[in-house]
């Protein structure tokens, strides 16, 4: 659920579709021309099939564990699926109290899709990473069928890091990596065979990407990694802060960029993130609070930020898209 402390919300519908201007300040969200549309998600990840938009999301809904919206305007969004309708016993075996699944990560590699998860418990981790592949994303195809590929990675009390916020890319070599991390020694990754969707047997280091200081008040917050390439460089958005507290989370969007996909990444002034560097990208505002879980999709050229945030008023969490724009290869984030 991108987050070390747990799931500790419930999904709810509203889904905001966010406009953010440009300028010397990271943009919050909820400035410029918002629109409304129906349904809202946390820490969602997103691709397109066709004219239809998905976007997988955190926790459970009417037809099971993690929920899929659909749309085709980015505004309106209506559930149209389910990765599980149970929790995989499998998992319930290993980890007997985990009550949901949290933070999904959709890429489409070796002919279908694969959604990448977490399962855990408040502020454990003890973790694991599972995989749930498909042909295709439209439930109304006779070939849409979720498969449970078991377990990717997991880790276990004497671990110093957490399996939980996958993400998958592939570089321009065709090779796979899944980053992953939530507080602890922060931000990891591992090669991936394309062939299997699991761990590669070519690559088995252990590469740490990003970290912050783990005294209080930080106390080694950050999380839900993304890496996504552009140009030249390979950019590591990450959540700073803490989320899941309705209008008193205090998440914000940072990034770093590197040449390679297992880093050394740094931020705009130069700071390495395992430093505890990290630009500001998006952060919080009088009306929408603690702004992460993102996730980054490219759809038709345009680079999309896809991240939640919380409603000031209300407490609770609201899907925001907003627009990259890219300066002197460092994004900064616009209207839809």
């Amino acid at each position: 659920m991108k987050t070390a402390l747990g799931y500790g919300l419930r999904l709810i519908f509203a889904a905001t579709l966010v406009a953010c201007g440009a300028g010397t300040n990271p943009p919050s969200p909820g400035g410029g021309d918002t629109q409304t549309g129906a349904q809202g998600v946390h820490d969602p990840a997103m691709a397109r099939q066709g004219s239809t938009y998905y976007v997988s999301s955190t926790g459970r809904a009417l037809t099971g564990h993690l929920p899929i919206r659909c749309s085709t305007d980015l505004k309106t969004w209506s559930e149209c699926g389910r990765v599980f309708t149970d929790i995989p016993a499998w998992i319930k075996q290993d980890i007997p109290d985990v009550e949901t699944l949290w933070a999904p990560d959709i890429s489409f590699f070796s002919g279908k899709y694969h959604v990448y998860y977490s399962a855990s418990t408040f502020g454990k981790n003890r973790s694991i990473i599972g995989l749930a592949t498909n042909p295709t994303l439209d439930p109304k195809s006779p070939d849409y069928a979720w498969v449970d590929e078991g377990k990717v990675v997991e880790s276990f009390p004497a671990d110093d890091w957490n399996a939980i916020d996958p993400n998958l890319m592939m570089d321009e070599q065709g090779r796979a990596w899944l980053a992953w991390g939530s507080f602890w020694s922060g931000i990891k990754m591992r090669r991936i065979d394309p062939a299997t969707g699991k761990l590669s047997a070519e690559d088995a280091s252990l590469y740490s990407l990003a970290t912050r200081p783990r005294d209080p008040p930080i106390n080694g917050s950050i999380e839900a990694p993304f890496v996504f390439q552009h140009g030249a460089f390979y950019y590591l958005f990450v959540s700073f802060d803490f989320c899941c507290q309705g209008a008193e989370s205090t998440y914000n969007v940072r990034v770093g960029r590197s040449a390679e996909p297992s880093g050394p990444y740094v931020d705009k002034n130069g700071v390495a993130m395992l430093d505890g560097g990290g630009t500001l990208l998006v952060q919080g505002s009088q009306a929408w609070r603690g702004p992460g879980g993102q996730s980054v999709a490219r759809v038709d050229g345009s680079d999309l930020l896809v991240y939640h945030a919380y409603s000031a008023t209300t407490g609770k969490p609201s899907l925001k898209i907003s627009t990259i724009r890219w300066v002197a290869d460092w994004p900064e984030v616009l209207g839809p």
